[in-house]
C-alpha cells in the first residue's frame, strides 16, 4: 500500500498546561475520572476523585510540577514535539506525524479533526507505552476510536499495541544504561510505573497475579499481562547488558494504594541501602519520556530517600526522549506496522 496519505499518530498520557493549581486540578481531574485509570463504580470513583483525591492532591502535585518546569515548559511536552519533528523528517513525505496527549493538550478529539480534515487514507496510532495496559494503551486508542466513529469515511487504522519485546527498543534502551557506565555502581534497579492489582488480574481472570510465576518466565497468558511483561523486559535488558541476577532488581513505583504492584521501588531502595548498597543505579524501561515520575520521583525523591537510607549515590538513567536511535526505532515500528 501506498503511503502517500498516512497519518502517523504519537500517543501520550499528558501533562498539565501549566504548574499552577488550577491546571494541575484539571489534568488531575480528567486523568483520575477515566474509568479505565480507576474502574471503581461511577458513584464511587467520583466521590473518590472529585470529594477526596483531587482536592488533597492538586496543592502538592503543583508544588511537583514546579519542579519538573523548566524555560522550556513540561519535558513530556517538547521531548514530543522535538520527537514528532524529527520522525517527521526521518519518514519523509510519505507520511504526516502528530501528537496528541490522552489527558490535557493537545488533546485528542482536536488532532483528530485536523486528521479528519485531511482525509488521509491510513492512521498508524503509536501509544507511546513500550507494555500495553488498560489505563495507559487501552485508553488512549479508545479516546481515538471514539472520534472516528463519528467519521462518514473511516480510513484504515493499525495500532502498535506495544513494543516492549521490540529488538531495537532493547537495544537503544540498553544503550542508553550502557552510557552511564553500571559496572561503576553496586546495583541495578529498574522501576516500572505501577499499577493496581485489581487491573492485572482482569487481563486474566483465571489466573491470580499474586500466584503468578511471571517474575521468572513470560507465560503464555501473559503476553498483554502489564506485570508480566515488565518483567520480561528486565530480563531481556539484562541478557543485554551482561547483569547476573544479583546485580539488579525490579521494582514498581508510583502507587496510589497499598493494593498495586509489589515490591514498590521506595520500599526496595530503602531495603539495598540497608544491606549496605552504596551506589544504585535506576532506570525507567516503561517511560520512553521523562516526566514527573522520571525526574522527580525518581530523580529527587527516591534519591532523597536512598541517601537518607544510607545509601552514597542513586543516579537516574535518563529516558529515550528524542535521541537519534530511538527515532530512527521509531521509524521501524511504523513502518513494519
Amino acid at each position: 500500500m501506498t503511503t502517500q496519505n498516512t497519518a502517523v499518530l504519537l500517543l501520550n498520557v499528558g501533562t498539565p498546561d501549566s504548574p499552577a493549581v488550577k491546571d494541575v486540578r484539571k489534568y488531575l481531574s480528567e486523568f483520575l475520572n477515566d474509568p479505565r485509570v480507576i474502574d471503581s463504580p461511577w458513584l464511587l470513583r467520583k466521590i473518590l476523585v472529585n470529594l477526596i483525591i483531587v482536592p488533597f492532591r492538586a496543592s502538592n502535585s503543583s508544588k511537583l510540577y514546579k519542579q519538573l518546569w523548566n524555560e522550556k515548559g513540561s519535558p513530556l511536552t517538547y521531548h514530543s514535539q522535538s520527537v514528532s519533528k524529527k520522525l517527521q523528517t526521518e519518514l519523509g513525505n510519505g507520511y504526516t506525524v502528530f501528537v496528541a496527549m490522552r489527558y490535557a493538550n493537545p488533546n485528542i478529539r482536536d488532532v483528530m479533526k485536523e486528521i479528519r480534515k485531511r482525509s488521509f487514507t491510513r492512521i498508524i496510532l503509536l501509544p507511546m507505552f513500550p507494555h500495553y495496559a488498560s489505563s495507559s494503551t487501552g485508553t488512549a486508542i479508545q479516546a481515538v476510536l471514539n472520534e472516528v466513529k463519528k467519521w462518514t469515511v473511516i480510513p484504515e487504522i493499525n495500532t502498535i499495541g506495544q513494543f516492549y519485546d521490540d529488538p531495537g527498543f532493547l537495544e537503544i534502551f540498553a544503550e542508553r544504561i550502557r552510557s552511564y557506565h553500571p559496572e561503576q555502581f553496586d546495583h541495578i534497579v529498574f522501576s516500572y510505573h505501577g499499577l493496581p492489582i485489581s487491573h492485572i488480574n482482569s487481563v486474566h481472570p483465571d489466573k491470580d497475579c499474586n500466584q503468578c510465576t511471571c517474575a521468572v518466565a513470560l507465560p503464555e497468558y501473559g503476553t498483554h499481562c502489564y506485570r508480566a511483561t515488565c518483567y520480561e523486559t528486565t530480563r531481556l535488558l539484562a541478557a543485554k547488558l551482561g547483569l547476573p541476577a544479583c546485580r539488579y532488581s525490579q521494582s514498581f513505583q508510583s502507587r496510589l494504594s497499598d493494593k498495586w504492584l509489589k515490591p514498590y521501588t521506595d520500599k526496595r531502595l530503602a531495603e539495598l541501602a540497608a544491606e549496605g548498597v552504596k551506589r544504585i543505579l535506576i532506570a525507567a524501561p516503561a517511560f520512553v519520556s521523562d516526566c514527573l515520575e522520571t525526574t522527580v520521583e525518581l530523580g529527587v525523591d527516591y534519591k532523597n530517600l536512598f541517601l537518607e537510607s544510607g545509601g552514597k549515590e542513586l543516579v537516574y538513567v535518563e529516558s529515550l526522549n528524542d535521541l537519534p536511535g530511538w527515532i530512527k526505532v521509531l521509524k521501524s515500528l511504523i513502518e513494519k506496522a
